[in-house]
């Protein structure tokens, strides 16, 4: 509802605040370094969606997320000047209000986006509401009171200004692990929560093998040929990237061009709010006949990135080189292409010619000329192009010393590229690069710099953060001397998961100062759950001290022993376990190597906090659960925390199969293989009680966007495929990147972790009755058939959930955690309880 409302005397002073924030440390309004920086500053408020539009856009959010409350909120678009010269907003009673019907709170902002975070940032502070992706809970509103008894805000009002331009959002491989089977609705509610979380620089990668159909068609590239070159669906990110080619395809020229109209939908909403649309460029990844066609053309073929035997059917892609003058004019073409398409560019492009690729030569004049030339591409089809780079290189690759970094990094001018420092919350490499030697840069939770968080990989399950240096580290980096930070970013591989974490980061970009944590966190769960509950607020206590206060520095990838299982002959297992508050749990080195003729490796589990600790905490969830297990935000909680505990426990129960098996004593293996299984398939039935937890919706969303059923199958496929085998095997080799993307989701533990597990088992347990080695070879064969099978198979899993998640968590902890003695027989089953295989 808009009103003739003039902005009362009151924010002259904050305006005046708001100017005066600029000399602050930190709170730069212009960066004289970096004048083209100011010049997009410009492009965007020239060319940006129109005041009326971004309100608009605010107004739908609201329309959508509080329909019951559309009268209650006033909107309204104002300049940066009337911030102070940088992004804002303001919150305040609305003037006219005099009941039920009419406008209580108004709501001033930059942007659309600056809108939504200050809506968000109301609901959030002043009504105890919370906001998370759908799977993780969904959105808390019951807290907040009827329309016409809103909380005031305080009479002067409430003036939030970012220290910092952006707060960019996503990792180039999210649009596989997460996005990879949207449709427009769940589209719609992705961006309405990125304006809710106050990001304005988002990727925006949907629908680009369309547009290189089109570039590649002009040079004679049919689609026969892009269909070697793209890869299937759910693996676009890694052909985009260069890793490898036509996995999983070929790409129907249906989908090509349903999700080109799908992006079209993605950027008109993005730019409505205000947003800054981040496009793809080209890297210098082309098709094998592009080689074929243009013999003279000077083209690299790169190694191999984790196919079995280094097969060429799916490894080893052509780089073109940089010198070479196709480079810039394919560059060029692209760019221009997209810009016809659809209408307009925010004029940020990403671009990551070696991602996980190392360069074929380390000289710096190289490195130099490959970085010049995929520039002068962005800049030859947009005068204005400034590159966006995953930092992620400097992270992985030992090839990037200071100078190859220092050469690609210098190779653009000043102020023309962006770093996106990809996992500064752990191993940041502003630190160590001088502020990556005065590129701009975005921290990020995964980086002229962005400081960035990457926090998650392959949208895996784990209980797991760094609040501590999530709250403290943007703000060291910016307060830094001669910072060149510019933003602050998520960029995890995959959403939906550990929503304090994304709550608390995506707040930081409102932030100037560390936020204590102590007041946060206390008031977290009462936010999160609707109501005040002292034994939830003590869990969370816990678990802010244990799963979310990991500093050894380590990456953080799921490897339980259910969702992980090892490939390796029992023999090389350790097995040491000590004893920590009357509990055991494993202290085994991160990684152990096979002996003999193969190098196999068995990654252990992360472990990073005292398992007994956070058993206590899932007993406060159970025994203050009743007192709000009507909310599903506290249910997703509840079978999250006992998934992780119950994880736990079984990484451990498999160590004591590999004793029992090493001391020979067969009957307690037996009964602790059977234990095993039985909690592999408890474990899917408390998935089953909370539809975050169900791998029904990846498998029917991946059919949903079939045209026909030979689409059908081959989406299913790509779906099955990624979270499990991931890439490519032979009959006894397999695939060098399985369990990578693996997932605690309710069908696929009872369906095919378990029948893996008890297969390894039964090569256990012949092993002892023949007394002859373990098959190994014979265990991966029986592995692989199942697993290949598992891929083809076309069972339909549920997409509801069902039963009773807090009775169900009660059962599991008295069937499993309850007696102290946890690893011992006579702990586990009653005197004379036998199982068999």
């Amino acid at each position: 509802m808009r009103s003739s409302y003039t902005p009362a005397p009151r924010f002259i002073t904050l305006l005046l605040v708001a100017v005066i924030a600029c000399a602050v440390p930190g709170a730069r309004c212009s960066d004289r370094r970096f004048p083209h920086l100011d010049r997009v500053r410009e492009l965007h408020r020239r060319e940006g969606s129109s005041s009326a539009e971004q309100e608009a856009a605010a107004r739908g959010l609201l329309e959508r997320l509080l329909p019951s409350h559309s009268t209650s909120f006033d909107f309204r678009v104002i300049s940066t000047e009337q911030c102070g010269g940088k992004a804002c907003f303001i919150i305040s009673n609305h003037p006219l209000f005099d009941g039920e019907g009419t406008p209580e709170i108004l709501i001033l902002g930059a942007s659309g986006v600056e809108i939504s975070a200050g809506f968000h940032w109301y609901l959030k502070h002043y009504c105890t509401a919370h906001i998370s992706w759908y799977k993780t809970g969904g959105s808390q509103l019951s807290s907040i009171p009827h329309p016409g008894s809103l909380p005031r805000v305080p009479a002067g009002g409430v003036f939030i200004q970012r220290p910092v331009d952006w707060s960019y959002y996503q990792n180039a491989v999210a649009s596989s692990y997460s996005f990879a089977w949207w449709d427009w609705e769940r589209w719609e509610k992705e961006i309405d929560w990125m304006a809710l979380q106050g990001i304005n620089l988002p990727l925006a990668f949907t629908g680009q093998e369309s547009i290189w159909q089109r570039v590649f068609q002009r040079y004679n590239i049919s689609k026969s040929d892009l269909d070697d070159f793209f890869g299937g669906p759910a693996f676009l990110a890694w052909s985009r990237m260069a890793n490898m080619h036509g996995w999983g395809g070929p790409l129907p020229q249906t989908w090509l061009d349903d999700q080109l109209a799908l992006q079209k939908k993605i950027l008109s909403r993005m730019y409505a709010f205000g947003m800054f649309p981040v496009l793809p460029a080209f890297s210098g990844n082309i098709p094998a006949a592009l080689k074929s066609k243009y013999p003279t053309a000077k083209v690299t073929h790169l190694g191999n990135w984790f196919t079995v035997d280094s097969n060429p059917r799916w490894c080893c892609t052509y780089l073109l080189d940089a010198s070479d003058p196709l480079f810039i004019e394919i560059g060029k073409l692209f760019i221009e292409e997209q810009i016809r398409e659809y209408g307009r560019t925010s004029h940020i492009y990403n671009c990551d010619t070696f991602d996980e690729n190392t360069p074929p030569l380390s000289d710096p004049n190289y490195i130099s000329s490959l970085g010049a030339a995929t520039f002068r591409g962005m800049q030859s089809g947009d005068n204005d192009a400034i590159w966006l780079m995953q930092g992620w290189l400097f992270t992985y690759d030992p090839f990037w010393e200071p100078p190859q970094m220092k050469a690609l990094l210098h190779s653009v001018p000043v102020g023309r590229m962006i770093v996106l420092d990809l996992y500064a919350e752990v191993k940041p490499v502003w630190i160590n690069s001088d502020q990556f030697y005065g590129v701009p840069y975005i921290w990020k939770v995964l980086f002229f710099f962005f400081l960035c968080m990457l926090h998650n990989f392959a949208a895996d399950f784990e209980m797991y953060g760094v609040l501590d240096a999530l709250a403290s580290g943007p703000i060291d980096a910016r307060l830094s001397g001669n910072s060149t930070m510019v933003g602050v970013g998520m960029s995890m591989e995959g959403i939906e998961q550990n929503p304090i974490v994304y709550d608390l980061m995506s707040e930081m970009a409102f932030h100037h100062r560390q936020v204590d944590l102590q007041v946060w966190i206390e008031t977290y769960p009462t936010r999160r759950y609707g109501k005040p509950v002292k034994g939830l607020q003590n869990a969370w206590w816990i678990l802010y001290q244990t799963l979310y206060n990991c500093t050894d520095g380590k990456n953080d990838k799921n490897r339980d022993v259910i969702v992980a299982f090892p490939d390796v002959e029992p023999l090389v297992i350790q097995t040491h376990l000590y004893l920590s508050s009357g509990k055991l749990y494993s202290t085994i080195p991160p990684k152990i190597y096979e002996k003999g003729a193969s190098n196999d490796e068995y990654e252990h589990p992360h472990l990073w906090y005292n398992t007994s600790v956070v058993v206590r905490a899932l007993e406060l969830f159970l025994q203050y659960g009743d007192e709000v297990s009507d909310s599903n935000t506290f249910r997703y909680d509840l079978v999250d925390i006992t998934r992780q505990v119950l994880a736990k426990y079984a990484n451990d129960v498999f160590i004591k199969i590999i004793e029992s098996y090493k001391s020979n004593s067969k009957n307690q293996m037996v009964t602790l293989c059977q234990h095993f299984l039985d909690l592999v398939n408890d474990l899917d039935t408390l998935l089953a009680s909370h539809e975050g937890f169900l791998l029904g919706p990846w498998l029917e969303n991946a059919k949903g966007l079939a045209r026909d059923r030979e689409q059908e199958i081959q989406y299913e496929w790509n779906a099955r495929t990624q979270i499990t085998m991931w890439f490519d095997n032979t009959e006894t080799k397999a695939s060098l990147l399985r369990d990578y993307a693996n997932k605690y989701w309710s069908g696929l533990l009872r369906d095919y972790y378990g029948p893996r597990a008890a297969i390894y088992f039964k090569h256990l347990l012949l092993s002892m009755e023949k007394n002859a080695p373990f098959a190994l070879e014979e265990w991966r064969r029986e592995w692989i058939s199942l697993t290949n099978n598992w891929q083809s198979d076309r069972k339909v899993f549920a997409t509801t959930a069902t039963g009773d998640a807090l009775n169900i968590s009660r059962s599991l902890y008295m069937k499993y955690l309850r007696n102290a003695d946890l690893l011992e027989p006579e702990g586990i089953f009653s005197p004379g309880s036998s199982a068999s295989l």
